[in-house]
């Protein structure tokens, strides 16, 4: 490992005091660096940081700083901090994906960078966050942030079903098309969908899953969403569908959703209510079932014990990405279900590699397709944003730092019924 020191130039350094001091810094932090190896370029040279023989041959990534502010945001808003830097066009990355997965590995180096100035920015990036709670009108505010983009963009990169949410991956040859499907079929059959079963699902998206079930299973669906332009595609598509019959879909908030059904759905939802309203969504999803219910929440998690650490913090997503967000672990959403329900989890089934590969499919089709993102009239900044969220993402379930599972519930009065084959599931529970 080369002497960090020396690739400072003293008074003739191109960096100012302030900027040279900075840089300076955030290197000892990084200095510490085991688990892969960091090539750092910028103005002042080149800086070499880990184990050039480390257990990580793969994680060997090479990064240039173009522009010194990347050391001023890092010192303001610490990892934030950085990936704003990005979007602005400051440093450049050989590989931002596994940027992400060297520095997991070497979390303690990445908890450290919000150290500092880093903890007034995150101060004010908290205070920020706090005001984005999701009331009914701040939830439709929040959704309206990032699904309003507009329905062309989503349609450039997600999967012709329109499913923004993880597939399901059995072979790293699948496709986007074909991991989505296998995703919608293993719910159904999961939650057993029969022709005269009547469905509540939180979260419509585009309709995909109400699509899919209404057409494989013959059900009949109740969808809701908040989001208009969401809405509006929906309703197209289940009109072209011809299903209009089995698919009812309505406009408003899960908290005023009434009635009782056989079957409940909402897929990568929950991250959007908000940790303060955790008890208030199980409440509601226990009060829509009949007494042999049966529930599947398809749902994003972080591990347990980063959990709290987490709702305490603003990371890239909440602040550029999801305003409004968290994403919860499995004790959480395990413990408010006890709370508030009376459901009763009878499968669990973690599939965090298949996001990995999901967010990689998302990424690689986005980067595509920038003519047409460019030609809806979204600028550079908003281009490197969107790459940078899909990278962290993947990077982070590529790490296991988060996941997503399904959790089938069951309200007490359902009868287990025998194990389907083909769902053997990583955690099986007496109902």
């Amino acid at each position: 490992m080369n002497d960090i020191a020396t690739t400072l130039a003293g008074e003739n350094a191109p960096f100012g005091a302030i900027d040279s001091f900075l840089r300076q810094r955030l290197l000892d932090r990084l200095n510490g660096l085991r688990h892969g190896r960091l090539v750092l370029q910028d103005a002042c040279g080149t800086v070499e940081l880990g184990d050039p023989a480390s257990a990580y041959p793969d994680l060997q990534i090479q990064l240039r700083v173009l522009d010194a502010e990347f050391y001023r945001a890092v010192a303001r808003n610490g990892s934030v901090g950085a990936g704003e830097s990005y979007m602005d066009g400051h440093w450049r990355c050989d590989d931002l994906v596994g940027l992400i997965q060297l520095l997991l590995h070497n979390r303690d180096l990445l908890d450290g960078m919000e150290s500092g100035l880093a903890r007034l920015g995150g101060m004010a990036m908290r205070a920020w966050h706090a005001l984005r709670r999701n009331t009914r009108d701040g939830s439709r505010r929040n959704i309206a942030a990032h699904y309003d983009l507009g329905n062309d963009f989503f349609g450039l990169f997600l999967s012709r079903d329109l499913m923004y949410s993880s597939a399901l991956w059995t072979d790293p040859t699948d496709t986007l098309e074909t991991a989505s499907a296998r995703k919608l079929e293993r719910i159904c059959r999961k939650l057993d969908l029969k022709p005269t079963d009547r469905v509540i699902e939180i979260g419509t998206g585009w309709g995909g899953f109400a699509l899919y079930a209404a057409t494989h299973c013959g059900c009949h669906v109740t969808t809701t969403t908040i989001s208009r332009e969401q809405h509006a595609l929906a309703s197209a598509r289940i009109a072209a569908a011809g299903l209009g019959d089995r698919v009812t879909l309505l406009l408003k908030d899960y908290r005023d959703l009434d009635g009782q059904y056989d079957k409940l759905v909402s897929i990568e939802m929950v991250e959007a209510i908000g940790a303060a309203y955790l008890d208030v969504y199980f409440e509601k999803l226990g009060s829509l079932l009949k007494p042999d219910g049966l529930a599947l929440l398809q749902a994003i998690t972080i591990e347990d014990h980063r959990y709290a650490q987490a709702l305490k913090s603003v990371d890239f997503i909440k602040r550029h990405v999801f305003p409004g967000s968290f994403i919860p672990s499995i004790n959480a959403l395990l413990a408010a279900k006890t709370r508030a329900s009376d459901l009763a989890l009878t499968r669990l089934e973690d599939f965090g590699s298949s996001y990995a590969l999901t967010l990689k499919a998302w990424r690689e089709r986005f980067m595509a397709t920038l003519p047409q993102v460019r030609a809806q009239g979204f600028d550079e900044r908003f281009i490197r944003m969107w790459e940078f969220y899909l990278a962290y993402c993947e990077g982070g379930f590529r790490e296991r730092s988060i996941g997503v599972a399904h959790l089938l519930m069951a309200k007490p009065g359902h009868r287990r019924a025998a194990v389907l084959p083909g769902l053997a599931a990583d955690v099986e529970l007496p109902a």
